[in-house]
């Protein structure tokens, strides 16, 4: 019993993440006008698959798996099984696009609006869910999938109290390799070519900008600096994100879902008359779950739009917490002193402004009260030169 509550309460939980994740990333695009854009409706289509899953087929996978029997007959058990496998497929297919959207959008930025129309997103999710119906309710509804050719749990050999998943082999290969194991080679592929196109970005920036680091005075109090960091630096910590954040995605994708498509694959290939009693097939079945769960943090939180989307729907909603979790004022004051100006040296706030032209390094610093005042360095050689021509 007590092993039971304990896997109540976990399952709950997920659930409640799921479903709570999914429908914050909707409102923040629907409450956020900067969040309303073309991208962003490929992360919302994955939001609300994820929310389906969570609100259609894990209780009910839930229910299964702490009553161990099935009490709403045959029919309704295929119907939940169909939607099972078309959500689960709808999800894996849907951060396909979204990688293909990223890639289009990093490897031709000055043609992606062109390329990328409504219509294109539009039929591209209207292609995601048609595969996914025909791997799922179509070979199920037909008995594609057992190996008696016969439609699963109907006939006086089915039991009334259980609900399984048939499997044979040729449905089990189509499907491993058509909604997932294909994918996951593609996502892994582009988001290669996405570092790769990223680190000869940094590489770029690097060669064709000065390094430098200048210590300064932005305002009229003494007791306040501020440091300009160098090039390298803003491109190796840029470069260093995008690594995590990649990492992040595809390592969450694979850990999630791998072990589950594996299984799914041997226990298909052995036809085994029933997958759900293989103590293995839940465990896994349910991490593959959990990246419905991971998807909002992934593709919501780690977006700095979407943190701050985030942060004004939890502000309204639970305005007491959220004051009791901000710093104190001496604490935000430190933070913003030591806070770095910028990463790179032609972005600098208005009183502060850094400009290199060619050889030569210009420290102009605007002040309101006073006039400006301009420190140039020159290169001897090239003013020694410009004397001779004068002469």
């Amino acid at each position: 019993m007590l092993s039971k509550m304990m896997l109540a309460v976990i399952l709950s939980l997920l659930i409640l993440l799921t479903v709570g994740g999914n429908v914050l990333v909707c409102l923040a695009v629907c409450a956020s006008r900067s969040l309303r854009c073309l991208t962003n409706c490929f992360i919302v289509s994955l939001a609300v698959t994820d929310l389906l899953l969570g609100l259609l087929v894990l209780p009910f996978s839930a229910l299964l798996q702490l009553n161990g029997e099935w009490p709403f007959g045959p029919v309704f058990c295929n119907f939940y099984i169909s939607m099972d496998v078309m959500l689960c497929t709808a999800s894996i297919l849907t951060l396909l696009a979204i990688s293909v959207d990223r890639y289009l959008a990093v490897t031709m930025p000055l043609r992606y609006t062109s390329l990328v129309l409504p219509w294109k997103a539009a039929v591209t999710m209207a292609s995601v869910w048609t595969v996914s119906v025909a791997v799922s309710f179509l070979p199920i509804q037909m008995g594609w999938n057992t190996v008696n050719g016969t439609v699963q749990n109907h006939g006086p050999w089915a039991s009334e109290r259980r609900c399984r998943f048939e499997l044979n082999r040729p449905y089990v290969l189509t499907d491993s390799l058509l909604t997932f194991f294909l994918p996951l080679v593609a996502m892994c592929w582009i988001y290669l070519q996405i570092l790769r196109i990223a680190r000869a970005q940094a590489k770029r920036i690097v060669s064709t900008r000065p390094t430098c680091i200048i210590s300064y005075n932005c305002s009229n109090s003494p007791s306040t600096s501020t440091t300009l960091v160098s090039n390298v630096t803003a491109v190796a910590l840029r470069e260093h994100k995008a690594t995590v954040t990649l990492a992040a995605v595809i390592g969450a994708f694979v850990v999630c879902w791998l072990p589950y498509f594996i299984l799914f694959t041997v226990l298909g290939i052995k036809e085994h008359p029933d997958p759900g009693l293989v103590p293995e097939f839940s465990i896994v079945l349910w991490l593959g779950y959990a990246n419905s769960a991971l998807n909002p943090i992934l593709y919501g939180a780690l977006n700095r739009d979407f943190r701050s989307a985030y942060a004004r729907l939890l502000r309204c909603w639970f305005p007491a917490w959220w004051r009791s979790r901000q710093p104190s004022s001496n604490v935000t004051n430190t933070k913003e002193q030591l806070t770095e100006v910028t990463l790179q040296c032609d972005h600098t706030p208005a009183t502060c402004r850094v400009t290199i032209e060619n050889q030569n390094i210009m420290l102009e610093e605007i002040n309101s009260r006073t006039a400006a005042s301009t420190i140039h360095f020159a290169n001897d050689t090239a003013a020694a030169r410009a004397s001779r021509n004068e002469r």
